[in-house]
């Protein structure tokens, strides 16, 4: 029995009226009923290696803007190396927040491409050029281009610990049972 998928077109093919249609979404609608987030100004300074645009949100209700690779060549990774992966770009986070770097879904299940500190912590008074520390985690060679998007990156807020000493803590249900205690 053969069963029919759904028809597989080339999104770039998509023609009307004789001219390519863009088939970028841009978060430029409102759904309705649907509150607005939350805005928080972030400078961005681009470095003299730069290249494109200003970072951008790829949908309405993304968290994260990508980043992408600023390279002079392409970078091979071999199964398990790591490497820096530079942006050209410097942000300077407000007060009260950090920005974490994330890999990027598709990246880490169609190529195993990985960031090995995820997340990574980008600290509101760091003023250095973000570099993105990535891993390959197939078995295979990825190669990084310049312009890819390699990660994505997320305003959070954030809080400093009020630290102290305490000569006994609460106790919980849970207590000090970790590492799968809870099921798995």
């Amino acid at each position: 029995m053969k069963l029919n998928g759904p028809k597989k077109t080339n999104p770039q093919n998509k023609i009307k009226n004789n001219k390519k249609m863009s088939t970028t979404k841009q978060p430029t609608e409102k759904i309705a009923c649907e509150p607005a987030l939350e805005s928080i100004p972030l400078k961005v300074k681009k470095l003299s290696h730069f290249k494109g645009a200003l970072p951008t949100y790829h949908s309405l209700r993304a968290s994260g803007f990508d980043i992408r690779a600023q390279l002079c060549s392409s970078i091979q990774l071999k199964p398990l190396q790591r490497e820096l992966v530079p942006t050209g770009l410097i942000f300077e986070i407000p007060p009260g927040y950090e920005i974490q770097i994330r890999p990027r879904s598709g990246l880490s299940f169609k190529q195993g491409l990985s960031i090995p500190n995820s997340p990574g912590t980008i600290d509101a008074d760091f003023r250095g050029e973000l570099k993105v520390i990535v891993i390959n985690l197939s078995d295979k060679d990825i190669y990084i281009e310049d312009q890819q998007r390699v990660a994505q990156a997320v305003l959070c807020p954030v809080a400093h610990a009020n630290l102290s000493w305490a000569k006994a803590l609460s106790t919980t249900s849970r207590d000090s049972g970790g590492f799968g205690s809870t099921g798995i």
